[in-house]
């Protein structure tokens, strides 16, 4: 009997990649393939395996019949191949989203399966944009209806949906709005009643027009409203203004470009994106293990400094024994630094006010004799003197390189794609600063409609001596710093 894998029909939820679920997440993580569709937050696919097979099958159009064979034969494909494999839908699977005909193939072909509810954007859109779709008072039920006509032209029976009193809702249904709106006004619905629509919703692009059903046509046509989006018809749309939460963050809406390594992103992006900013990431360095160090020379060492969070990450993944430490007086550069030396155990004996590398070599003479051996752990391209530190200070200044910093260049089509979906282009180092310059041939003018955001002093210097602008220059050189700054000139 010949051994079948598996398919786990998981939906994805909408909008934000974290309403997906804790199940869907494992079974994504263990998949050897993902059959997703172009409504996923595609930020979920970072959760595959490295070798996992990535399979696109989406569709504009959710009526097309041929597709649908094709998603459906390659799902037996698979899992004859003897793969686990994670079918991801947005939203649910089940909610207009055709499940039930893939586990049809999968039951024709003795496949096993498990199914994972999704959050569907018939309570999740509406709840981002404000609107409960039931309210004690207002409404006690809500109706989802598909916005998709029947291929043999059917429709719904407004004259039964225009008498419903909860909330009606209409997914996919812009292309046939004015057929919903006339069928519910000629079968008595009145005109006065409120009407949202809702695009791209629980995504920092989210947009609601408001209107009723006698004026919502024409608004939207004005304000030319796109699918995706959810239509929500009923008195609890009235709630917007006041349970409104989504728009209100910080920085909803705004559109940023983050340059800075991918491993190092992470921190950054997310409190970006917990503010409600769009997130742009286009890397132009690298950082790479390059540690070769015998730990037993810390037995020469009287002071141990870190200029980087990453140095400190790099130099405890390879120490066995932290009990080399005993004795060895450590600096760090920053609150992250001194963070993840807290994280690793190490309670710093000095961090300076300032984050500056030849600061925290000041600070060490306080810690130290002349003589004394100092270990600086940094990069291969931080600026350090370790010669002049040496003879200046009377102290015997080694350089320990723990991590690469590698410029990546990028295609500068590539560049200008993204330059022109942001507003604003973050750079935390000199070194992403060359990368940018010479992937876009040096044309300073493709910053020229953007705000500049610098991290610190030293990274300025290197935009303005490339013939840059800074607009917004940090005043503490951290994450935090940064979004503050930008914070400052947003105004929130």
């Amino acid at each position: 009997m010949r051994n079948k894998g598996k398919v786990y029909l998981i939906g994805a939820g909408c909008g934000d990649a974290e309403l997906l679920t804790l199940k869907a997440k494992k079974y994504i993580e263990k998949a050897d393939c993902i059959i997703y569709d172009r409504l996923i937050d595609k930020k979920i696919l970072d959760l595959a395996k490295t070798d996992a097979e990535l399979i696109y099958l989406g569709k504009d159009n959710t009526e097309g019949g041929e597709l649908q064979e094709v998603i459906n034969k390659t799902l037996v494909e698979k899992a004859l191949a003897e793969k686990s494999v994670a079918r991801i839908k947005g939203g649910d699977a089940f909610v207009f989203g055709r499940g039930g005909e893939e586990i049809e193939a999968l039951l024709k072909n003795s496949i096993p399966f498990e199914i994972v509810p999704g959050i569907s954007s018939s309570i999740a859109v509406p709840e981002y944009a404000g609107i409960p779709v039931t309210h004690r008072g207002i409404s006690k039920s809500f109706h989802v209806f598909t916005g998709h006509t029947m291929k043999n032209g059917e429709w719904h029976d407004f004259s039964a949906i225009a008498k419903l009193e909860g909330t009606i809702l209409f997914l996919m249904g812009m292309k046939n709005l004015k057929l919903i709106v006339d069928g519910l006004l000629e079968n008595g619905k009145c005109k006065n009643t409120p009407v949202a629509l809702i695009e791209k919703g629980a995504t920092p692009l989210q947009r609601v027009t408001l209107g009723t059903l006698e004026n919502i046509i024409e608004i939207a046509k004005e304000k030319g409203v796109k699918p995706p989006a959810t239509i929500v018809i009923g008195e609890v749309v009235k709630l917007k203004e006041k349970f409104e939460w989504f728009e209100k963050k910080e920085f909803f809406r705004k559109k940023l470009l983050v340059t800075r390594d991918r491993k190092q992103n992470h921190e950054f992006v997310e409190k970006l994106r917990e503010k409600g900013a769009v997130v742009e990431e286009l890397p132009f360095i690298e950082i790479e293990d390059c540690f070769e160090f015998d730990f037993e020379r810390l037995k020469e060492c009287k002071v141990l400094l870190f200029n980087s969070s990453n140095g400190v990450n790099y130099f405890f993944q390879r120490m066995k024994d932290c009990r080399v430490l005993t004795d060895i007086k450590i600096g760090a550069v920053g609150e992250k630094t001194k963070e993840i030396l807290l994280k690793n155990k190490i309670v710093p004996d000095f961090v300076p006010d300032e984050y500056l590398g030849e600061r925290l070599i000041k600070e060490s003479l306080n810690f130290s004799e002349e003589g004394d051996k100092i270990f600086f752990v940094t990069s291969d391209i931080s600026p350090t003197d370790c010669e002049r530190w040496s003879m200046e200070y009377k102290r015997d200044f080694e350089k320990i390189v723990v991590y690469r910093t590698k410029k990546r260049f990028q295609d500068l089509e590539i560049v200008k794609k993204y330059l022109e979906k942001v507003d604003y282009i973050t750079f935390f180092s000199s070194s992403t600063v060359e990368a940018f310059y010479e992937s876009t041939n040096g044309d300073v003018d493709l910053l020229k409609e953007k705000k500049v955001v610098s991290i610190g002093p030293v990274t300025t210097k290197t935009l303005r001596k490339f013939g840059y602008s800074v607009d917004i220059e940090a005043k503490k050189y951290n994450v935090d710093g940064v979004i503050s700054a930008i914070g400052d000139d947003l105004d929130v």
